[in-house]
């Protein structure tokens, strides 16, 4: 049960976290402008692969 609850969370978190990059498309833009990288990609990788992972429970 809980291992479903945990899959779940992760779930959510991964499809929050593909959302929150969409919406800060156009911040992304103007920071590689300006010559800064926002780690956006890097939350995202790090949730899939404990995504990922969960299923291996």
């Amino acid at each position: 049960m809980i291992t479903r609850v945990y899959r779940a969370t992760l779930f959510a978190l991964y499809q929050l976290c593909i959302v929150i990059g969409i919406v800060a498309m156009p911040l992304a833009i103007t920071a590689r402008q300006a010559g800064i990288t926002l780690p956006i990609h890097q939350l995202l990788e790090n949730v899939e692969d404990a995504y990922e992972a969960s299923h291996s429970l």
